[in-house]
């Protein structure tokens, strides 16, 4: 097995486990609902999860370990990109919304303040900002 295998082996299996912590987190209330299903499909292209492994998770999605970021630059990364999702497919409504919420507490947000933060990601994605300004705004906005 060649180093890039290493890599590319493990840049897979972290996707496959922030997939299915954010699967775990859609089927918090038992059901999957069709936007939360949408939001999935299209979470599991961004992060190359091929169809296969994306029914796997499905079936399965407690056997993946829930690995939040520990560092916080980290965190506000997999927010942005989420934000932008959300923001680039134009998903409307106050359900994607709430699913973002849940997915920023199961990121390490605190829970008292994930409103306001997941208000000010899709802010500043609307904006069109990039991911240096994302986080730097993100972390001066308690200042």
């Amino acid at each position: 097995m060649s180093f890039s295998d290493l890599f590319d082996s493990g840049f897979k299996k972290r996707n496959e486990d922030h997939f299915a912590s954010i699967v775990r987190v859609a089927m918090d209330d038992g059901v999957i609902s069709e936007e939360e299903k949408a939001f999935l499909d299209r979470l599991a292209r961004n992060l190359d999860i091929s169809e296969g492994d994306y029914k796997i998770i499905l079936q399965d999605y407690k056997s993946h370990p829930i690995n939040p970021p520990h560092d916080y630059d980290r965190r506000l990364e997999r927010l942005y990109d989420l934000a932008r999702m959300v923001y680039v497919d134009h998903i409307k409504g106050d359900n994607e919304e709430v699913l973002l919420r849940k997915i920023s507490v199961g990121l390490g947000f605190h829970p008292e303040n994930v409103k306001y933060i997941v208000d000010k990601a899709l802010t500043l994605v609307s904006n069109a900002v990039d991911l240096d300004t994302f986080t730097n705004e993100m972390k001066n906005m308690n200042k």
